[in-house]
């Protein structure tokens, strides 16, 4: 079998190491797998493609923010991988994020759709039924046809001067019209109800397939005695937050600085791991560090934690949750979509968006409750978000197409 994934990033960000681990999985068990790619630097590895220079990529990005059309253009690198396609024949193309101005997804999907090509599609975000929006939250436009936006300039990655989210909506469902060998894998069932209201996707086989992590080597209880030290932490409670911008009003910081405030009496230390705002406000029981990209050192942090909290707007899954729970670290946080779905319930808790004061009660409730628990977190969390089970999720489909004999 021969699969050619497509995404965004390879081996960076939450996407780049999913598409890594799926890489790997597939060789792993004696199948061919090929990754055509956008951003980040050209890696050297056999069947890894990157499709285009980083000058043209910004060169498009400038293209959108003129014109408001974001998903559209990129010629070369279209060329580039519908070239790679057609010289590879994969069995199936499997599509992950297509945003990041490296690729025509209108072009992409229609060159597809008429060469009957067997493809997956996993949904990271919501802009391949939106049109053009990562995340829609409150607004629900998406459903009959948007326009008006209220994002034109912030949430939707284009112009601040045209709204094209009615043209982009349109040209979306072009795309997926009369597209029969499609299936649709969102990573949560809170993304799937989502793509099931969609015009141009509730058509479709849609089949959920969880994110899934390095849990046998990465994300499992670690030792953190070095991290502590180098911290100067001795005895005190620690709550941890993970973001990788924690300036983004969505991520909400600001209730993080909150929660740091209530707690600035007690032997609490808030660690926010992403921070990036004004070091010179902090409450002195909050220790900001950068984000880091080496995942072992995240799993020290989360080992670290008595408790991790999530106070995003909205979230399509939560690697933070999983990589907690993985760790043994309990998880609580506003209501975001995503999280309260893929959280283990018996180890989170999730309170209404916004509510500050029933998040701090949850708080203080949960910070005492990691070592009650003991290595039952971890032992159940790593079977559910084990790599192994996305593989054999994305296995399970790929079959279901190959049986299909058309």
């Amino acid at each position: 079998m021969k699969i050619l994934q497509v995404n965004v990033v390879y081996k960076e960000g939450s996407t780049g190491k999913l598409v890594y681990d799926l890489h790997n999985q597939l060789v792993e068990n004696g199948h061919e797998s090929i990754i055509c790619y956008g951003r980040g630097k050209k890696q050297k590895e056999k069947n890894i493609y990157k499709i285009a220079p980083e000058f043209i990529m910004k060169m498009q990005s400038l293209r959108s923010k003129i014109t408001g059309f974001a998903y559209s253009g990129c010629i070369v690198s279209t060329n580039n991988l519908i070239k790679i396609i057609r010289k590879e024949k994969p069995d199936i193309v499997h599509l992950h994020c297509l945003n990041g101005y490296f690729v025509n997804i209108y072009k992409l999907m229609k060159f597809l759709k008429y060469n009957k090509i067997n493809t997956v599609l996993t949904l990271h975000a919501e802009f391949m039924y939106t049109g053009g929006c990562g995340y829609s939250l409150e607004c629900k436009k998406w459903i009959s046809g948007c326009g008006n936006c209220p994002q034109k300039g912030s949430g939707r990655p284009s112009s601040k001067i045209f709204d094209r989210s009615s043209n982009e909506w349109m040209l979306m469902a072009d795309a997926f019209d009369d597209f029969d060998r499609l299936v649709i894998a969102p990573v949560s069932g809170w993304l799937c109800e989502r793509a099931k209201q969609s015009p141009f996707l509730r058509d479709k086989k849609i089949i959920v397939v969880t994110n899934g992590i390095d849990t046998e080597n990465i994300f499992k209880p670690t030792s953190y005695l070095e991290i502590k030290k180098k911290l100067k932490i001795e005895n005190e409670k620690i709550i941890l937050h993970v973001t990788p911008n924690f300036k983004n009003p969505a991520k909400g910081g600001a209730y993080v600085i909150d929660i740091a405030n209530s707690f600035k009496d007690d032997a609490v230390k808030v660690i926010i791991v992403g921070f990036n705002g004004d070091y010179t406000s902090l409450p002195k029981n909050v220790i900001p560090v950068e984000y880091t990209k080496n995942q072992i050192e995240l799993a020290k942090y989360y080992s670290m934690a008595d408790l991790t909290i999530i106070t995003s707007k909205n979230e399509t899954f939560s690697m933070v949750c999983a990589e907690s729970l993985s760790c043994g670290t309990p998880v609580v946080g506003f209501q975001a979509g995503a999280p309260e779905i893929i959280s283990i319930k018996r180890f989170s808790e999730f309170v209404p968006q916004g509510d500050i004061d029933a998040l701090k009660d949850v708080v203080r409730n949960w910070l005492s409750k990691k070592q009650e628990y003991g290595t039952e977190i971890s032992n159940e969390a790593r079977k559910i978000y084990s790599k192994k089970q996305m593989y054999k999720k994305y296995s399970e489909l790929y079959n279901w197409f190959l049986e299909r004999g058309e």
